[in-house]
């Protein structure tokens, strides 16, 4: 009797641990495999989003400096903004494809790392092009005039490179802070305020390189018989940009620790039978699954995107004519409003680098929603207040006779300042609200 008991009791107690046991995992019918990971580090996030700045850095010399220079090697002003076509095209194209080919890249180095490695290389060759333009056009044989064509095709041809190189690197960057938080909401949420807050870094040493008009006396190998002062500055501030880029990057994919997709998918237990469905069907295919809020969320970000780039293309361009009221190779009028653009843009950079601090607290205060919301409508005032400002330096009629009024340019520069904080919103609000939705 006694042994029996003890059986029965010895039945009892290995129910009772089978029963405690967690349920087993369903097989993954997702083509990417999970596989549980020990949380990542802040200090990982924080130098894995360190490329931002890097990157960053180029775009603010970019946007603050090329459409000023573009109409100084001849291409018309209508013109201009036809150029920066690359860039959205490039953004609608080029980065579902990197990241569709980093989902399945099976490299020794990881899914992401390469692709941000090659483009990082394509960066600095694209500035090194575009910082030594007119000496590319000079050596093959453009000569002193208002249009200087062998350098505007090499102009243009960096420029485009550029573009899809930002966006082959920028994409697997945020794609791998996605990966090292996994399903984490709240790390996501640190992760991109990390991004968004070297992107301000980089934007205020970029715009504060940009608005300093002596790198051709720091460098003086770089003004050239085709390449006067402007020119000098903006390929010393291009060569600046490429040590930065290179030291940004190696603190990133130094940083982070992939696992190659190989050895995932050989230590997943559930992997999907069926073959892979077409990248342009699968992407079309996900549209009849988002629910209205998905789409009211892509709708305002389209609308928003809308007032933001004319904005982000012409806002030094817009200083020196509308406010300084020059024009490009016309006396020092125009040159002194893009510098002044540019410390605006730089004082815009350190209110979104506060405001990417401060995010994490605002989303959870109040609400990634109203965060959001709240922002869109202070663009819009601030764009409003563009045109009035615009208005009044007209009717004052100093331009064409004199520097404009302290308080023209105090106006135009405090517009600048304060959009940084709906655009700090802008780069990484879409993403919270998302995550909240979920």
């Amino acid at each position: 009797m006694a042994t029996t008991s003890d059986q029965d009791r010895h039945h009892h107690r290995s129910t009772r641990n089978r029963q405690q046991l967690p349920p087993l995992p369903r097989p993954s019918t997702s083509s990417r495999p999970v596989v549980p990971r020990s949380k990542v580090s802040k200090r990982v996030l924080l130098r894995v989003a360190s490329v931002a700045c890097g990157i960053q850095f180029g775009w603010a010399l970019q946007l603050s400096l090329l459409t000023p220079y573009v109409q100084e090697l001849g291409i018309p002003h209508a013109w201009a903004s036809v150029i920066w076509l690359c860039g959205p095209l490039s953004g609608l194209f080029v980065q579902p494809l990197v990241g569709h080919s980093s989902d399945r890249c099976t490299s020794k180095y990881g899914r992401r790392r390469p692709y941000i490695v090659v483009g990082a290389v394509a960066i600095c060759i694209s500035v090194l092009v575009i910082g030594n333009a007119a000496d590319i056009g000079w050596a093959f044989g453009d000569r002193e005039g208002k249009l200087k064509p062998r350098a505007i095709v090499a102009f243009v041809l960096g420029f485009w490179i550029l573009d899809l190189a930002n966006n082959v690197t920028q994409g697997p960057c945020r794609a791998l802070l996605a990966d090292l938080t996994e399903n984490d909401n709240r790390r996501t949420r640190v992760a991109n305020g990390y991004f968004s807050l070297f992107m301000a870094i980089g934007n205020i040493l970029g715009y504060a390189t940009g608005s300093y008009n002596g790198w051709y006396k720091v460098f003086p190998f770089t003004k050239t018989v085709a390449c006067n002062v402007e020119c000098a500055n903006l390929k010393s501030a291009f060569y600046i940009d490429v040590v930065f880029i290179a030291i940004t990057t190696v603190l990133s994919v130094s940083a982070a620790h992939e696992v190659p997709l190989a050895s995932l998918a050989s230590e997943a237990h559930g992997q999907s039978s069926g073959p892979d469905e077409a990248f342009l069907t699968e992407i079309l295919g996900t549209f009849k699954y988002f629910p209205g809020s998905v789409w009211v969320i892509l709708l305002v970000t389209a609308l928003t995107w809308i007032g933001w780039f004319p904005f982000i293309l012409f806002d030094t361009d817009w200083m020196g004519r509308e406010i300084y009221g020059g024009e490009p190779n016309e006396g020092a009028s125009y040159s002194a409003g893009v510098s002044m653009g540019a410390l605006g843009l730089m004082l815009n950079s350190v209110f979104l680098g506060i405001t990417s601090v401060l995010m994490e607290k605002l989303c959870r205060r109040w609400g990634a929603g109203f965060v959001w919301g709240v922002s869109n409508i202070l663009m819009a005032l601030c764009f409003l207040a563009m045109v009035a400002t615009s208005f009044v330096a007209y009717h004052i009629g100093y331009i064409g006779h004199g520097q404009p009024p302290a308080s023209i340019v105090f106006a135009a520069v405090l517009i600048f300042t304060i959009l940084g904080i709906p655009l700090a919103v802008s780069y990484s609000s879409t993403v919270l609200v998302s995550c909240y939705l979920q």
